[in-house]
């Protein structure tokens, strides 16, 4: 196991105790023998400035979002006051050159001409811009959205699970309902991209996503929290039905057999093992998971492809 000068101080928080999350995680990469890069511990780390700038992110988002909607607002009423303003002036216009008004009245006229042209040229610029900021907005959705989704597997990401969570949480104590959570990791998922490549690694993980996504209902909730590792959230289930539904998917999927479609040669079996946590059982949410992922690491340590409850 690798280690660097610039992750010295996470590998440090890991082993002194501060960080049992990271330990375990360090503890599964010591017996596999991989490497530690800083790619990785920025994947598993959550850093306090790495929370902070999401914050940031979502609030300047929020504020984009908002000067949009006043934008696009203003400028409709400004178009809608424009328009009134252009029939107000044709119709003055319409009158004055037929009035005994000498040259000042066809010079007042001309001008009145001259204004509507001029406002006319300020609508279309003002509709123009209004189209702009509708597309602006669109984008802006899509982007909001997509901050939230796991590409690789269109699963929600950790950071749309924590939102999750928070609701859940809260739904779950005011209806007294039972609430858990269960970490599941991909066994041995190195040893897959290192003998059959990142690409047929890629196709592993949404393997496993589809089918724990097959257990997503409105009460099941299954994310993407990093690598080769889910999570998920069950609501109105107690641990015990919770493990049987984990147990019943690393069963098939430890009996089927993978084939990279690339080479043709098997895979062979992909295995899970998983931790199962009954939120109500702990301080608070971030207490169960802790618990649940510590659960994981037991399975793994206990075999793998098994199913430990918290």
């Amino acid at each position: 196991m690798e280690v660097t000068p610039e992750n010295l101080l996470a590998v440090h928080a890991a082993y002194s105790g501060s960080s049992p999350r990271l330990a375990r995680k360090f503890s599964v990469m010591r017996e596999e023998n991989r490497i530690i890069t800083q790619a990785w511990l920025d994947q598993v780390t959550e850093k306090d400035e790495d929370g902070a700038l999401r914050e940031n992110a979502q609030q300047m988002l929020h504020r984009l979002s908002t000067r949009l909607e006043v934008f696009t607002s203003t400028a409709a009423r400004a178009r809608s006051d424009s328009g009134s303003y252009n029939a107000a002036l044709e119709q003055v216009a319409s009158v004055l050159p037929g009035a005994d008004s000498g040259e000042f009245v066809s010079s007042l006229a001309e001008l009145t001409r001259a204004m509507i042209e001029r406002t006319q040229l300020l609508e279309e610029s003002m509709r123009r811009s209004e189209q702009e900021a509708t597309a602006l907005r669109k984008s802006l959705d899509r982007a909001q959205r997509d901050a939230h989704v796991d590409h690789l597997t269109g699963l929600p990401n950790r950071r749309a699970f924590e939102a999750v969570l928070e609701n859940e949480y809260r739904e779950a104590q005011v209806r007294i309902e039972p609430l858990c959570l269960a970490f599941c990791d991909i066994d041995h998922f190195k040893r897959i991209n290192d003998t059959h490549g990142h690409e047929a690694g890629d196709r592993v993980i949404q393997a496993i996503a589809q089918t724990l996504q097959r257990l997503s209902d409105d009460k099941c909730h299954v994310a993407r929290h990093g690598g080769e590792e889910f999570v998920m959230l069950f609501r109105d289930k107690t641990p015990a039905q919770v493990y049987q539904l984990l147990d019943e998917a690393r069963e098939k999927l430890a009996r089927r057999n993978f084939v990279n479609r690339k080479s043709d040669q098997p895979i062979g079996q992909i295995t899970i093992s998983g931790g199962v946590a009954n939120v109500f059982a702990f301080p608070n949410a971030r207490a169960a998971l802790e618990a649940a992922d510590a659960a994981l690491y037991r399975a793994k340590r206990a075999g793998r492809n098994q199913i430990c409850v918290a």
